[in-house]
């Protein structure tokens, strides 16, 4: 059987599939629409004469067959993808779109503030970031690259530190402080109302605060739990109570007297913001240029 230009599109497709067993998520990857892959996919399907994928309303798995076929040709796709981007070392500018998942302090803090001026240094290069806080198999997702507090980054990857160590802090707005007062010691939040932080893999947080070698680790009393701290901020800054924040995101807001950081001896500081891809594949050009961009720049110190 020939292979034509309409099967080898398709494969690519089918390989999307195969990594995400999702039809709407392969095509937040490749950039087609789902529909769009579903018809490619019942092509390829009558045009081979077997059946590649099992699918219901709630999830896609892939048959016998379309399990020894993503086996088959994953390698040398992977082979010409690397081919491909070794050309880019020939371009006047480079080109490639890198696909990244961060957590959604580090997009907002690390990522977005340094676009403008990268995107006038590398017109071609399209970085497609996708913030969130849920800890998520990069490779398998089809992601570039990661990024995450140190602490958290898998210990299999290839990982290089973005920023300096951040601090941690408590804050409230004034409002808040002067209906219930200002803790003076980390006890004293147990007798407070505050907004809880949940981790990428669902637990929530226990805050963390030390002071010449004495930690505490405490499970506050919970108003409102967010899984994204920019929820949070918005009803800190209304009143609503103290909640844990990197200090970069509230810096501004305590600047304009908007929050005020309070137990601020107890502030520690922890791992900041790593990059964090895999070892077995070659490194996209673009996702390098970024690397070294930010590394350059420094938007939160390093």
């Amino acid at each position: 059987m020939q292979t034509s230009r309409a099967d080898v599109a398709d494969l690519i497709y089918f390989l999307a599939i195969a990594r995400h067993r999702s039809f709407s998520r392969a095509a937040v990857e490749i950039g087609v629409s789902a529909s769009a892959l579903s018809h490619a996919l019942k092509g390829l399907e009558n045009r081979l004469g077997v059946r590649l994928l099992n699918r219901t309303t709630k999830s896609v798995t892939l048959t016998a067959a379309g399990e020894a076929l993503a086996q088959s040709i994953g390698d040398p796709f992977e082979a010409i993808d690397t081919a491909l981007e070794t050309l880019n070392r020939f371009r006047d500018t480079p080109s490639g779109r890198v696909r990244i998942n961060a957590a959604v302090e580090a997009a907002n803090l690390l990522l977005a503030p340094i676009m403008p001026a990268f995107m006038d240094r590398y017109p071609d290069v399209e970085i497609d970031i996708v913030a969130s806080n849920r800890l998520v198999d990069m490779t398998d997702a089809g992601f570039d690259a990661g990024i995450r507090y140190g602490g958290t980054v898998p210990e299999d990857m290839v990982s290089r530190r973005l920023s300096a160590d951040i601090r941690w802090v408590v804050a409230a707005a004034p409002s808040y402080l002067e209906r219930f007062g200002t803790p003076e010691h980390p006890d004293d939040l147990l007798n407070h109302r505050c907004i809880s932080n949940r981790l990428g893999d669902d637990r929530v947080y226990r805050w963390e605060l030390e002071r010449n070698g004495e930690a505490f680790q405490i499970t506050v009393p919970t108003s409102v739990t967010v899984d994204q701290a920019e929820t949070g901020l918005i009803a800190v800054l209304g009143g609503a109570g103290l909640m844990y924040f990197p200090q970069p995101l509230v810096e501004p807001y305590v600047k304009d007297g908007r929050l005020r950081l309070v137990l601020t001896e107890w502030a520690p500081l922890e791992d900041g913001f790593h990059i964090y891809y895999s070892s077995r594949r070659q490194l996209p050009t673009g996702l390098r240029l970024l690397i070294d961009f930010i590394r350059e720049v420094k938007p939160l110190g390093l």
